[in-house]
């Protein structure tokens, strides 16, 4: 009987993370047009994981001391700057060297991670007021996340091998309508 509510539990989180990880999936999608080696794919999905398991345990710690205000303004952050980082891959688009404007780099890396995970921290934000399983959570967040970015970056390298220079115009427009849609959605 006590195990119900922790299957109930752990399919709800588990929804959640795959919800969560489908932002990672999308953007991993239009930012793997940008020509990446197979390690640099590895280093991405890794660094998105550990802002998933960052970023929300962050909200649960936060979650009782914050108003329900701040999880419409991470959102917006977040959508902002799934914006910026689509409208330097497009304007990169345009000029005649290889190298993006922002590439999942250093800074550019850590922008892109953060980007990906700011709604994470809302739904934290939720779940810290209901004293989830931190530790489950976090790992399922974290994997989930991880693995969806490794699929979006691999079948964005597809793409972008089949559309050559359209590519990163591409992946740029699927970073600003996916932020839009944080925004206005």
């Amino acid at each position: 009987m006590g195990s119900i509510p922790f299957v109930g539990e752990m399919i709800t989180l588990s929804l959640m993370a795959l919800a969560l990880g489908m932002d990672a999936f999308s953007v991993g999608l239009g930012m793997g047009m940008i020509p990446l080696r197979l390690r640099r794919i590895a280093i991405i999905g890794f660094t998105v994981g550990m802002f998933h398991i960052i970023m929300p345990f962050s909200g649960m710690v936060l979650g009782r001391f914050l108003s329900n205000q701040l999880g419409s303004f991470t959102t917006m952050g977040g959508g902002a700057l799934l914006i910026i980082l689509g409208v330097q891959m497009f304007r990169s688009s345009f000029k005649k060297d290889d190298e993006p404007a922002l590439s999942p780099i250093g800074f550019g890396l850590i922008v892109f991670a953060l980007s990906v995970s700011l709604d994470s921290f809302s739904v934290g934000l939720s779940l810290g007021m209901f004293g989830v399983r931190t530790v489950m959570t976090l790992l399922l967040f974290g994997i989930a996340s991880m693995v969806l970015t490794w699929i979006g970056l691999l079948l964005g390298r597809k793409v972008q091998g089949l559309l050559g220079t359209y590519s990163e115009m591409l992946g740029g427009s699927i970073l600003c309508g996916f932020g839009l849609q944080l925004i206005f959605g």
